[in-house]
Order: structure tokens, then sequence, then C-alpha cells
């Protein structure tokens, strides 16, 4: 596991094949950072299902609303929701879209980014300067990359578990 430098903007994220260190960018992205902190904590993406997958591109979730795998979740409504706080302003910035990068998933409103995130399996500069990014994996990317694919996947891949590192 990377060292951690800072836990409480460590997000520790427990996938099939292991953990997923993600360092959050309170400085670049506050009202991003502290949204995710929060779902964590209230364990509203624990089991929420990875609905949108694909190759060479990225891998999204956080639809606490229609995608936990423990509710019976309907993958045809998987990514339609959010969470029950509003939605946030964008907050752009410089950094890129760059392999490992987590970005806030958003409507076609920049201004609608809620609880949904993806994860870039590669540089995808194309979304510099359109989504908020506001982390990025420092271990456990091998992880990420095994993440089933499928727009949704036949047989979904899940966050088992999210939580801030000062709370593990």
């Amino acid at each position: 596991m990377a060292e951690i430098t800072d836990p409480e903007n460590t997000i520790l994220m427990e996938l099939k094949g292991g953990t997923v260190a993600i360092e959050l960018l309170p400085d670049v992205a506050p009202q991003h950072v502290e949204r995710m902190k929060t779902l964590a904590r209230e364990g509203a993406y624990d089991n929420v299902v990875f609905h949108r997958v694909l190759e060479g591109f990225m891998a999204q979730t956080g639809d606490v609303q229609n995608g936990n795998a423990e509710d019976g979740f309907d993958l045809r409504r998987a990514g339609t929701g959010g969470s029950q706080h509003p939605d946030l302003p964008a907050e752009f910035s410089k950094l890129p879209h760059a392999r490992g990068t987590l970005g806030a998933a958003r409507s076609s409103n920049p201004n609608s980014a809620n609880s949904q995130f993806f994860i870039n399996f590669k540089d995808n500069d194309f979304l510099n300067g359109q989504y908020t990014v506001y982390g990025r994996v420092i271990d456990g990317m091998e992880h990420v990359d095994a993440i089933a694919r499928g727009e949704p996947p036949a047989d979904p891949d899940r966050m088992i578990s999210v939580k801030v590192a000062s709370d593990a």
C-alpha cells in the first residue's frame, strides 16, 4: 500500500481484487471532495455497482440511488440517479484527466454532478476543462483495471466498501 500522508483526504475503496487508495484534492475541488467523504461516511457507496465501464476509457460508478447491488438494483436505471444531497457546481481546474484520476460524472449541465464519478483507464485529455477532477488513484490501479467492462456490464463489479482512511 502506498504511504497515506493525509488520511482525512484519502479514500479506501474495497473492490473484489483488493483495496484502491484514492488521494482526494481538496485544494482543487473542495465541494466534490467533501461530498465524496460525506457519502463514504454515510455508507452510501457501499455495494454500488460500476454501471458503465468502457475499455480504453473509464469506469463509472456512484449512483447511490439506483446502483446498490444489495437492493436488487435495476441495471437499466443505474447511472440515472444521484444522492439525497443537492447537485454540485462545477469545480473545473487545469488538472488533466490522466490515467487514474477521479472525475465527477454529470449530465450535460456542468453544475449537475452529485454522487457519480469515474476513474480514467488512460489519459483522456478531451475531458480536460469539462469535468471536475477531484482525486487520483495512488495505489491499487490494477484492481480498477480488472473491473468488468460493459454499458452496463453483464455481471457488474461493485464497490464493496468505501471509507475515509482516517475512519478506517
